[in-house]
């Protein structure tokens, strides 16, 4: 069954807000727990629902997706509420954050099977949920930005599909992507990337080096063609971890083929979420244009990023 549950901890996304706003915020929206996407009990398998209490549209609502980073080693979904929370609250979108198997359990592809499997669920219960199916949008940052930037440009990908969960009949794709400094093409991260020890190492369950195309079928760039959806990307021009020049090169490549493609780069930022609250605007207006039809202009002036990063 399906357990409705409250968020106590304050989100890191609503740090700055008074704490009365944070829990105001929180008190908005219904919290659908561990659901189970792939017909098994695999707590990795699993996404968090959430849905305004109060919606403000008389029809189904357009769904954001969070997908979560750590390397693809680690991390949890329950980081997603953090991220989601003041758009759900709005009452104009529903949310999920979805769990996959990580490198500890699984290597690729399973990582791209899960999450195209809960893209799937999402449609499959749209209707008992009040989920607009054909209007889906996914945030990820860092390994879940080039789990998200896959899902973007990989829609219609026999082999990345997989068999997970009972809606295997539905589409995968998905309507736009945000993605926050996720990596593009693994063969070109370069330096420590390459090491056998490397997370993309344990995705790829070698070495870069020695599996050159499984290392081409986990990057996102190979799959770019003309019926992507649209992409944002944001990226610290100073991130340690993943080069700038991952999120440049995407970028390049799906506006050659004719997808719309935003890059806001982040000036001297490092790799981690930044809290700029211009940027949550900016990145809202490519959520409404895309999700809502809205015709609001995306603002894609560097932004300097707030303090020094690590």
């Amino acid at each position: 069954g399906l357990i409705a549950i409250g968020f106590t901890s304050t989100p890191q996304f609503l740090a700055a807000e008074p704490p009365s706003r944070g829990r105001a915020i929180r008190e908005q929206i219904t919290i659908v727990a561990d659901v189970p996407y792939a017909n098994n009990d695999n707590p990795r398998q699993q996404l968090d629902l959430f849905l305004p209490k109060q919606p403000v549209l008389n029809a189904p609502l357009p769904v954001i997706v969070f997908v979560h980073g750590g390397g693809w080693r680690k991390g949890d979904r329950r980081s997603g509420l953090t991220m989601l929370a003041p758009l759900i609250a709005s009452g104009r979108f529903a949310g999920a954050s979805i769990g996959y198997r990580l490198t500890d359990e699984a290597s690729w592809p399973a990582q791209m099977h899960d999450c195209k499997a809960a893209v799937r669920w999402l449609r499959g219960n749209a209707g008992k949920h009040g989920l607009n199916a054909d209007r889906i949008a996914v945030i990820g940052t860092s390994a879940g930005g080039h789990l998200v930037a896959m899902l973007g440009t990989s829609g219609g990908v026999a082999e990345l599909e997989g068999d997970l969960g009972a809606f295997v009949g539905l589409s995968s794709r998905v309507q736009c992507v945000v993605d926050f400094f996720g990596p593009s093409d693994l063969a070109t991260m370069g330096g420590w990337h390459n090491k056998p020890d490397a997370p993309e190492a344990l995705l790829l369950g070698g070495p870069i080096q020695e599996n050159q195309d499984l290392a081409q079928s986990a990057s996102p760039i190979h799959y770019v063609s003309a019926d992507d959806p649209p992409f944002l990307m944001i990226h610290g021009t100073a991130d340690p971890l993943v080069p700038f020049g991952q999120s440049v090169e995407l970028q390049k490549k799906l506006e050659a083929t004719g997808v719309t493609a935003f890059l806001i780069p982040i000036e001297n930022g490092g790799h981690g979420r930044f809290r700029i609250p211009d940027l949550d605007q900016r990145i809202g207006n490519f959520l409404d244009n895309q999700l809502h039809e809205g015709d609001k202009t995306i603002d894609l002036t560097p932004i300097p990023a707030a303090s020094p990063q690590r």
